[in-house]
């Protein structure tokens, strides 16, 4: 296999634009997940303590959060198709690529200092595709509300000539 035809099927993989994440930067990250038959959009919100392969279709963000007292860390691809988008919450100033200490840290020692940023000029990344697939996931779950709606006032209806049924029979008695 030559090495234009490697770039060509790396290149129609990767999302045509990403957020530029940095180490050190709190994100929020939405995920898609699958459960069964239904799919949602979980999010995801910590510091960014790693960044790998930054501008390939291969880069990588290790994404740590505390949550209930227990450090969680996560990591997702920038040009998965699970991964819906990422925003940049926060951008902080680090020196390292790797932020490993952050792990011994809790509290107000876990602190990095913030640096300030214009927001929407980072997050105005906009994925056509993934737009149109969360368009389409809402769409699907109002249809499916509908759906439940109606079957919930058909049943009702049942139940309401089974009543007037029952009401005129004790009538006629």
């Amino acid at each position: 296999m030559s090495f234009a035809l490697i770039q060509k099927v790396n290149d129609e993989q990767k999302k045509a634009q990403v957020v530029d994440v940095r180490s050190g930067d709190t994100v929020r990250v939405y995920q898609k997940i699958k459960e069964g038959n239904k799919e949602r959009i979980q999010m995801f919100e910590g510091v960014v303590i790693r960044t790998d392969n930054k501008g390939q279709h291969t880069s990588r963000i290790t994404v740590r959060k505390v949550a209930s007292g227990v450090g969680v860390e996560k990591s997702f691809l920038l040009h998965s198709p699970l991964v819906e988008k990422v925003e940049i919450v926060r951008r902080a100033k680090v020196r390292r690529n790797f932020l490993s200490f952050l792990r011994k840290r809790s509290g107000k020692s876990a602190r990095l200092t913030a640096v300030k940023f214009d927001r929407e000029a980072v997050n105005a990344v906009r994925d056509k595709h993934a737009e149109e697939e969360a368009a389409r996931l809402k769409e699907e779950k109002a249809k499916e509300a509908a759906e439940k709606k109606a079957a919930e006032e058909a049943k009702q209806a049942e139940l309401d000539a089974k009543a007037a049924e029952v009401a005129a029979r004790h009538a006629e008695n």
